[in-house]
């Protein structure tokens, strides 16, 4: 838990995006359809679209309530604003607004974010936090909204889950930097935007394989064996890449990156320390990983390799691979 030296705000601040708006250049405002707003996943959708023309500037309308104490007088906090701040980490870009009060007490607040389509290159971030002034001190963060939204300019519909972009190639008869890799399998790029796995097609029988739909008993078993133990180690690698990418806060704090890299680590987290909060596992991971923590990097890649076997479902299709290999046994012996 990150102690502060001066109060904070408890309670719940709720807010969410009430409505978007995109203007096509030299055009007038168009409104954004509830199809690519997701409440529940807090997701905005402004990516290519058949039904939605190329658009270079987005209006979001954002709405935040505070708590009560939040604007009681005589209360511990002076000049209470409410800011919202957009961030994508592939273009860096920040940016911010400050909401207005649209209720007698203040608790109630809008605002209109304005996105040019240049700034953003891929998922950007959208959080509200409220700041205020403290024993004198102006532009102290006193609360963060729990909840995230997410600005995706580049998927037409609303969702956190991205599917894994897997690309057959042939490592031997491809690219040049793919030819001292022909003897491998498969690859994890995960220098993009998503991660991508490269099935090298060179691989004897292995493209076939991968591809199939049907095949016999024993084929379907393999592949299912395959794909999953692909799959952990995909989870192994974009694991490593995300906490690589960490943003560290001036008290050496480490911040949940955005994009797939944080989405890798709140799966991931939970199966590796079951009884620890998000944010108190993924300071302990990296304190392991600059070598500040008794635990070593070493002792932490078995729960790595656990949890990352637990998202691919290795233990559930293992068991399965052994019943049917046991099953097919039979048969033959019958």
């Amino acid at each position: 838990m990150k102690v502060y030296p001066y109060r904070r705000l408890t309670g719940n601040v709720s807010w969410r995006v009430e409505s978007a708006q995109v203007k096509p250049e030299g055009e007038s405002w168009e409104d954004v359809e509830s199809k690519y707003i997701s409440t529940v996943e807090r997701v905005l959708a402004l990516g290519p679209d058949e039904e939605r023309p190329d658009w270079s500037q987005a209006r979001l309308r954002l709405s935040a309530g505070l708590p009560a104490k939040a604007v009681e007088p005589g209360g511990p906090w002076q000049n209470v604003k409410v800011v919202a701040v957009l961030t994508e980490r592939a273009t860096n870009t920040r940016t911010a607004v400050e909401l207005s009060p649209v209720s007698a007490d203040g608790r109630e607040q809008t605002a209109e974010l304005y996105i040019h389509r240049c700034d953003l290159l891929d998922r950007a971030s959208l959080a509200v936090h409220v700041v205020a002034t403290v024993d004198g001190v102006q532009g102290r963060v006193i609360a963060t909204s729990d909840a995230e939204w997410v600005v995706d300019v580049v998927e037409a519909a609303p969702s956190l889950a991205r599917e894994l972009d897997v690309k057959m190639v042939g490592f031997a008869s491809g690219a040049s930097r793919l030819h001292r890799f022909k003897d491998s399998p498969w690859l994890v790029d995960t220098t993009g935007r998503i991660p991508v796995v490269r099935v090298n097609t060179d691989f004897d029988g292995l493209g076939d394989l991968v591809g199939a739909d049907g095949g016999s008993g024993v084929e379907k078993t393999v592949r299912e064996l395959l794909l999953t133990q692909m799959c952990s180690e995909v989870w192994t690698a974009v694991f490593h890449s995300a906490v690589g990418d960490l943003e560290i806060e001036e008290d050496g704090t480490p911040v949940f990156p955005h994009g797939w890299q944080g989405e890798v680590l709140r799966e991931m987290l939970p199966d590796m320390y079951s009884d620890r909060e998000p944010e108190d596992a993924l300071r302990e991971v990296h304190a392991a990983r600059v070598g500040t923590s008794a635990t070593g990097w070493g002792e932490l890649q078995p729960r790595i390799h656990f949890a990352a076997a637990r998202r691919a479902g290795v233990p559930r299709t293992l068991s399965t691979t052994i019943r049917d290999l046991e099953r097919l046994s039979q048969g033959d012996e019958a």
